[in-house]
């Protein structure tokens, strides 16, 4: 629901919109540098102590000065650790993931304020933006020194070939805040969210399967990364492992440096 109300917010925002006299079209291109965060199945009470380096690059089509048209690539990892929780099941659960997510979005952004590269009175402005994410992610853990694909353990009981696919859609939205430098230069602060439509980022979703038959399959080391609650283990077949009916969602916190290509275009003057 919240996602919902942010896109309708979104929409309402620019059928309303009034677009000012000077108008901007252009190019601007720029990269960022920031952290990323996870928040899922093994982080459920929002903490923020796992923080990861994160960047990408994008293009900017500046429509006019208050609509916007973005496409970027972006990379980062996330981690989580049931360690860390104060919940006293995901302590006892013991699970732990960590992935490099790549992603590529389009996007269109909606500036709260009118937005003119080099002008003295529209030089910056709060914005919000909403659009679609293709993303990659491959959940690992750590095992006794060593790193394991999770997906290939099938730590859920996944037949061989039915494991979930590493590639998905998302939505992406956000707010930032963007600013000149000079008329060619802007910086932007930003906070994008990416809500996603798969649970299996974290490599957790649902119950627990059959040690005997995930060891029967994938070997004692998939068993082992199925349940790592200790002894006495908790992970009865059937029972509660992951939220599924709650998917996972990742974020990006960044600045931007963005050069801008294009020109100010003065409005046309209409004759009485």
């Amino acid at each position: 629901m919240r996602i919902l109300t942010f896109i309708g917010l979104f929409c309402g925002m620019v059928l309303s919109s009034q677009v000012a006299n000077a108008q901007m079209r252009g190019w601007e291109l720029g990269g960022w540098a920031g952290v990323s965060n996870y928040f899922g199945d093994l982080n459920t009470n929002w903490r923020i102590n796992r923080l990861h380096l994160a960047g990408g690059a994008g293009a900017r089509y500046n429509m006019n000065d208050r609509l916007a048209f973005r496409l970027g690539a972006n990379a980062g990892k996330i981690s989580a650790y049931d360690s860390d929780s104060d919940n006293f099941f995901e302590q006892q659960r013991n699970l732990s993931f960590h992935s490099l997510v790549i992603d590529g979005t389009a996007q269109f952004e909606f500036n709260f304020l009118p937005y003119v590269h080099g002008s003295r009175d529209y030089f910056y402005s709060p914005y919000m933006f909403v659009g679609t994410t293709f993303f990659y992610f491959n959940p690992k853990a750590d095992l006794d020194g060593e790193t394991y694909n999770l997906r290939e353990m099938g730590t859920e009981g996944q037949f061989r070939g039915e494991e979930y696919n590493t590639t998905q859609w998302a939505l992406a939205y956000g707010i930032g805040f963007k600013v000149d430098l000079s008329y060619r230069w802007s910086v932007n602060v930003e906070l994008s969210a990416r809500k996603l439509f798969t649970d299996y980022i974290d490599d957790v979703h649902g119950v627990y399967a059959d040690i005997r038959d995930i060891k029967a399959q994938r070997g004692d080391i998939a068993a082992a990364l199925a349940d790592r609650s200790g002894d006495p283990p908790i992970g009865v077949p059937g029972h509660q492992r992951g939220n599924g009916k709650n998917t996972d969602a990742y974020v990006f916190l960044g600045v931007g440096l963005n050069y801008y290509f294009g020109e100010i275009r003065c409005p046309s003057i209409q004759r009485q």
